[in-house]
């Protein structure tokens, strides 16, 4: 780890890279991430099930974009760690021409996304270091990889949650499907405001850890002015789950759309 990396590293605050990573097994956090994921599990034990059910949608959600919508861009904002099955991955499995920007701003994640997220020749991946709050430095950074006079999807998967009212979730969203050409797609996945979820979400503030729960209704929101692919906006597990598979109904949910 450079001296630069460990200047901009605060392993005494939790990042949302890092809990999602402890909570899927891996071993790229430390006490203050391990810290917050406990407080969430011991009142939420199923938030394992959120992130494994996240990242289930991000692999069926590529699969469709790339396979029957035909999207050779993406978009992927709030990266998160590395591990098998990224966008990139997925999406160059079904068609190896696929150029892919990558958007996080922790920096073990840009350390880490510098060795891992390469690229099949045939297309291109990028990272981009920048937050989610400033659409307009992610979209100028974005197009040098990608052209944005074709179809981009644009992945928000478990990041809307750490952006709170006052820093305006909808406009983000609004500027940065503004700028997409006709034909692009935007997929969200988020936890929704239940009983439970919220006393999960008070035990991690109380670790350091910040997160803002919508309902279901204020995630469809999002999607506003685009056209919603079946099923809509369901418990992510119900969104086009594997045949044979057993899909079982979580207090997270996601979407699928297309700019006209």
């Amino acid at each position: 780890m450079t001296s630069e990396l460990q200047k901009k590293l605060d392993t005494g605050v939790p990042h949302s890279a890092r809990i999602w990573n402890y909570l899927l097994g891996g071993k790229d956090n430390f006490a203050a991430d391990r810290q917050a994921a406990d407080a969430v599990a011991a009142q939420l034990p199923e938030i394992v099930e959120f992130a494994r059910a996240g990242r289930g949608f991000l692999t069926r959600a590529v699969g469709f974009l790339a396979g029957e919508a035909g999207v050779r861009q993406f978009l992927d904002l709030g990266t998160g760690l590395p591990t098998a099955d990224n966008t990139h991955e997925l999406a160059q499995r079904i068609a190896p021409e696929s150029r892919i920007v990558y958007v996080d701003n922790d920096p073990l994640v840009l350390t880490h996304a510098r060795a891992l997220l390469t690229s099949d020749p045939r297309g291109a991946t990028d990272y981009i270091d920048a937050d989610v709050r400033d659409p307009e430095k992610i979209l100028n950074a974005a197009r040098n990889t990608l052209d944005f006079s074709q179809p981009i999807a644009v992945m928000m998967i478990g990041i809307l949650g750490h952006v709170s009212d006052a820093d305006g979730p909808a406009e983000i969203v609004r500027t940065i499907v503004d700028a997409l050409p006709s034909g692009s797609y935007l997929a969200i996945n988020d936890s929704i405001t239940t009983p439970q979820n919220d006393s999960a979400i008070e035990a991690a503030k109380s670790e350091g850890a910040n997160y803002h729960l919508r309902t279901a209704q204020q995630i469809t929101a999002f999607f506003d002015g685009l056209d919603l692919v079946d099923p809509g906006v369901v418990p992510t597990p119900l969104w086009r789950p594997a045949p044979g598979s057993e899909a079982t109904e979580l207090a997270v949910c996601c979407g699928v759309a297309r700019k006209h």
